[in-house]
């Protein structure tokens, strides 16, 4: 787009302010006129001072003279002076009317009389005299000589009523609208002030993002190559075409983005607008997703002549960054199942198959952990063993299959009656442990009576696809204060406990001696 030229020093008229389209019109008038006048110089089409007059005159002497030759051939001057009163009385502008013949001698006359200084002056026809012939055959018989009343002279008023300066009038003004009228719509296609040599549009159709450079009308004057492969509207002549007409491009615009278009805020305001995102529906197509931006074209004087708007094709990017997403909510998934299936496998390795309850590796892992803490910090700590009594009786009398339901039951019941910090452990076939953390001898002995009592209440119902004899277990318990050293010495102080409760006739709590003492 081609700025205004700076004016150069030492002019001294300032430079009018004249749309292209109005200096190209002013000329076009100005060659129509020139032409016309010189078509009158050589040709003589434009009718010129009191020519216009002179024909009309003319044109009324011959037609009198016509009418008067039947006449004076006939003998009738009684019409013939009639005729010529009516001829005075229907043209103001004519004086008198005379009817000479050959010799000179007067036949009739009517109107004003001329002056002698008038009469020594109409020997030839002129604009305000004329003389017209009277033929009698192919003889002359005579003349009708006409005056007429002086043409005024001068004056605008004049001058502008002669045909010739009313045609140029009408040429001049007619002729410069309809240039004006047909340039201003042609102008939107051929501007000459947003003329881009082929060179440049050729250089501009060589880049990969999408480029539109518009008038200050919105008008577009260039778009390059990658712009009109963005969407199947735009490959057609898009020169000379509001951007506005492209509703495919307004309509990729999201809600959230401001209401007037970047292009439109540069034209008004000469703002520079970047990466505004645009989301490009394309029919059959992957949408486009575009970052615009919206520069001013300046001319020398900082005034707005255009602006450059370029669309920086990131579909590429965008579908790159959901893929990658995609992706990473896919390791996100597959490392919470890696997750919850290590968390499955340290389950199974830490937890006894059968009842769920830790097993020994586990259970001596969490309870040593227990157990230092306990002597670090001075607080109580307890361990109940207990077995279930007669098992191997259920095994003989029922089978195995019931033996196993027999140990499920008294699990479910000894992890039903415990804290969730405490400890429970399948310590051998039939026999648990549990380590009870900050907890007293007191406190100790009264958990296991409550699940004594459970056991021996509910154990047996809950036995399904046979009816089996009355379930009980035996429990010991034993605490820290009795002055074991280690955990494993803990668990023997409470394994001697539940010895002395099978010896004392079983389904009791036996709590060690020493702690007693």
């Amino acid at each position: 787009m081609s700025s205004l030229p700076a004016r150069p020093a030492g002019r001294l008229w300032p430079r009018w302010g004249m749309r292209p389209v109005t200096r190209i019109s002013l000329g076009l008038t100005a060659l129509l006129i020139s032409l016309l006048l010189v078509a009158d110089l050589v040709l003589g089409v434009v009718p010129g001072h009191g020519q216009y007059e002179r024909m009309l005159r003319k044109r009324v002497a011959e037609n009198l003279a016509v009418q008067l030759t039947s006449l004076l051939q006939s003998g009738d001057h009684a019409a013939l002076g009639k005729t010529i009163q009516q001829v005075l009385a229907r043209n103001a502008e004519v004086r008198s009317i005379s009817v000479h013949r050959h010799d000179g001698a007067l036949v009739m006359q009517r109107g004003e009389l001329p002056s002698l200084a008038e009469r020594s002056q109409q020997q030839a026809s002129d604009l305000n005299h004329l003389r017209v012939p009277i033929l009698a055959g192919r003889q002359l018989w005579g003349e009708v000589e006409m005056t007429f009343v002086p043409l005024a002279s001068g004056g605008l008023r004049q001058w502008l009523a002669q045909p010739g300066v009313q045609l140029l009038v009408v040429l001049g003004l007619g002729g410069f609208l309809l240039s004006h009228a047909y340039l201003s719509r042609a102008m939107q296609y051929l501007n000459p002030s947003a003329t881009i040599p082929d060179r440049v549009r050729r250089a501009y159709d060589n880049l990969t993002e999408g480029l539109l450079i518009l008038d200050q009308q919105a008008r577009i004057v260039l778009a390059n190559a990658a712009f009109r492969r963005m969407h199947p509207a735009a490959q057609v002549d898009l020169n000379g075409q509001p951007i506005q007409s492209l509703r495919w491009l307004l309509n990729g615009r999201d809600e959230g983005q401001p209401e007037v278009p970047p292009w439109e805020r540069t034209l008004h305001s000469a703002e520079n607008v970047t990466d505004e995102v645009l989301r490009l529906p394309r029919p059959g197509e992957p949408d486009l997703h575009l970052l615009v931006t919206s520069a001013p074209v300046v001319d020398d004087r900082g005034k707005v002549r255009g602006c450059m708007v370029s669309f920086n094709d990131e579909t590429a990017l965008h579908r790159s960054h959901a893929d990658l997403r995609q992706a990473l909510a896919e390791v996100e998934h597959a490392k919470a199942e890696v997750d919850a299936k290590n968390q499955e496998l340290q389950r199974l390795a830490s937890r006894d198959p059968m009842t769920g309850c830790y097993n020994r590796r586990a259970f001596f892992e969490a309870a040593e952990v227990a157990f230092e803490a306990a002597r670090a910090a001075h607080s109580g700590l307890c361990c109940i063993m207990s077995d279930i009594d007669h098992f191997k009786s259920f095994n003989d009398t029922y089978g195995h299959a019931v033996g196993d339901q027999v140990i499920q039951v008294v699990a479910r019941a000894l992890t039903g009656g415990i804290r969730p910090t405490d400890i429970l452990c399948r310590y051998g076939g039939e026999e648990f442990c549990i380590v009870l953390p900050g907890s007293t001898p007191a406190v100790a002995a009264e958990v296991a009576e409550r699940l004594r009592a459970e056991i021996e209440s509910h154990a047996q119902s809950a036995i399904r696809g046979t009816q089996v004899r009355r379930i009980t277990s035996s429990f010991g318990v034993a605490s820290l204060l009795t002055g074991a050293k280690t955990l494993k010495e803990l668990i023997d102080h409470a394994d001697q406990a539940l010895y002395r409760s099978k010896e004392s006739g079983r389904n009791r709590v036996t709590v060690h001696e020493r702690e007693l003492a």
